[in-house]
């Protein structure tokens, strides 16, 4: 028999996590939309009880692989934008997880892990102004001199950036081997060399620090160089050597980015269905409107199919089940898609109260639109979805 019943340890974080979104995030959550300020406060509270990357250890140091996409959902159903924020190490934390050797993830991971006195970050720099979608075309250099490395190039759009105290920076050693030539290495914060270049105003997601990364002759000892390069066949993780091995971390953690987008569009619909109820016109309920009990039904269809494809990508990320047919990116991209639609239906379930920030729908519009973009836009991620289905034997 198949269960898809959470167990008691699953339930019980779930609802520690719901307790923390409903008391601490939501109650906030328009004012840092408002102020576009980091939620430091909450960032130490949420690490006091387990969230994000916690010295504790935390509510992630468990043997269910669902565990952090129900902390995603529940923390983003409060608001998007501050949970990426308590979560915001998590990308940095798992390139050096895949790729680092056991010391260093002994001592880097350590160096961005927070506490409810203080706050710790990381930063995943990846992202370039003409390398987005195209990994491939990462310009940053680094150039080997006696015992250092040498970094030259800006990165852009990056959680964290310019105020993480460790930087996790994807360069090129030698253009020519395209994937081959991708490296990785840590910065700490203070490093010489290391700038932070323009810190962005968004859309939505405003909680999240985003700033550009200028790396102007930063030197770092080789030392700081995760793992080793795939020529040199040494990384430490079980992910793959060197930049690939972090690189190929992404569809794992796909998931919990269609995770986030899930909480939003949960939200989105659960306010338009309360709304629905209480709201009267023509002396009953618009609820009992077919036009609207339609767009309600199809709002939660579509919310609790994203769950069941995230739980799925998740397990099987977990119970190490190959994606052979890029389940995870099918996770990301259908609950992303579903994040904007029905946080757009939500407004319109709401009419005009919909578009005035007076209601929290307004919001959550401009918090979805980023999850359809970030960890690789849904038309990437249609694109890797196609090959893997091409590369399929036919079947029958």
């Amino acid at each position: 028999m198949v269960s898809l019943e959470l167990s008691e340890e699953e339930r019980m974080i779930q609802q520690v996590a719901h307790d923390f979104a409903k008391k601490e995030i939501r109650p906030t959550a328009s004012y840092y939309d408002e102020h576009e300020e980091v939620p430091y406060d909450l960032i130490k509270k949420g690490a006091g009880i387990g969230f994000g990357i916690s010295k504790s250890g935390g509510l992630l140091a468990t043997t269910s692989a669902l565990v952090p996409s129900i902390i995603a959902e529940e923390l983003s159903w409060g608001c998007a934008g501050i949970a990426l924020a308590i979560n915001s190490s998590g990308l940095a934390a798992a390139a050096i997880a895949a790729t680092g050797s056991p010391e260093q993830r002994d001592r880097w991971l350590a160096e961005i892990a927070s506490d409810e006195n203080e706050v710790h970050l990381g930063a995943m720099c990846l992202t370039e102004p003409d390398a987005g979608s195209d990994v491939s075309n990462i310009q940053t250099t680094a150039t080997r001199d006696g015992d250092d490395y040498v970094l030259n190039g800006e990165k852009q759009f990056i959680t964290n950036g310019g105020i993480a105290d460790v930087h996790v920076v994807f360069a090129t050693e030698d253009r020519s081997k395209g994937w081959g030539g991708l490296s990785c290495f840590v910065v700490p914060k203070g490093t010489p060399g290391l700038q932070s270049g323009t810190v962005w105003k968004k859309m939505g997601i405003r909680a999240s620090h985003t700033a550009n990364v200028v790396l102007n002759d930063c030197r770092v000892p080789a030392s700081y160089k995760l793992g080793g390069s795939p020529a040199e066949g040494s990384g430490g993780g079980s992910g793959g050597p060197g930049a690939l091995g972090a690189l190929m971390t992404l569809e794992r953690t796909r998931p919990v980015v269609g995770a986030y987008a899930l909480g939003i569009g949960r939200a989105a619909y659960e306010y338009a269905l309360d709304y629905a109820k209480e709201r009267v016109q023509f002396g009953r309920p618009i609820v009992k409107n077919q036009g609207i009990s339609f767009m309600l039904a199809d709002m939660a269809m579509a919310v609790d199919s994203a769950r069941l494809m995230v739980w799925r990508a998740a397990w099987m990320g977990g119970a190490n089940v190959p994606y052979l047919s890029a389940e995870g990116s099918m996770a990301k991209c259908f609950a992303s898609d579903m994040a904007m639609k029905v946080t757009v239906d939500a407004v319109q379930v709401l009419g005009g109260q919909g578009y005035m920030r007076d209601h929290p729908v307004e919001k959550w519009v401009r918090d979805a639109k980023i999850f359809q973009i970030f960890e690789g836009t849904n038309q990437i991620q249609r694109m890797v979805i196609g090959r893997a289905l091409e590369s399929q034997p036919k079947k029958g």
